[in-house]
């Protein structure tokens, strides 16, 4: 009988040996938390949409530009997340490819920690330290 392989959880991904590092049950993890997140984004979006949609035509003016006000806003969060959403697919290409958790200027390992903080990320902290100097002495 199979046995049932409860979701690693973030205090015992932390707890696990360096030597375990993107082992199965991490990557496991990560594209778990990769695919909550991106379906988060997609359904953020279809919310925005349908708010938006189903939005009332305020006769009073000043409640009119609060309602404007909001909606821009919202439509600046939600611009965030889309831009968001193709980093996700990559790092979620990442793990099917191998390459998830290493750092793609060194190929060392990124760490757990900083993986939680930013899934995404595709530097160690060093190499987007380096990175954003860069950036910041070409002017970007």
């Amino acid at each position: 009988m199979p046995t049932l392989q409860v979701p690693l959880s973030e205090k015992a991904l932390l707890a696990m040996p360096s030597s375990a590092y993107m082992n199965a049950q991490q990557l496991d993890f990560f594209r778990d938390l990769l695919r909550r997140q991106r379906q988060d984004l997609i359904d953020n979006a279809s919310m925005t949409i349908d708010h938006l949609r189903d939005g009332e035509a305020e006769a009073d003016p000043n409640d009119r530009a609060t309602i404007e006000e909001e909606n821009s806003i919202e439509l600046r969060i939600r611009d965030r997340e889309r831009k968001m959403l193709p980093r996700v697919d990559a790092a979620l290409q990442r793990i099917e490819t191998g390459q998830f958790g290493f750092c793609e200027e060194t190929g060392e390992p990124i760490g757990l920690r900083r993986l939680l903080a930013r899934p995404t990320t595709v530097f160690s902290i060093e190499a987007q330290e380096r990175h954003e100097s860069r950036q910041r002495i070409q002017g970007k």
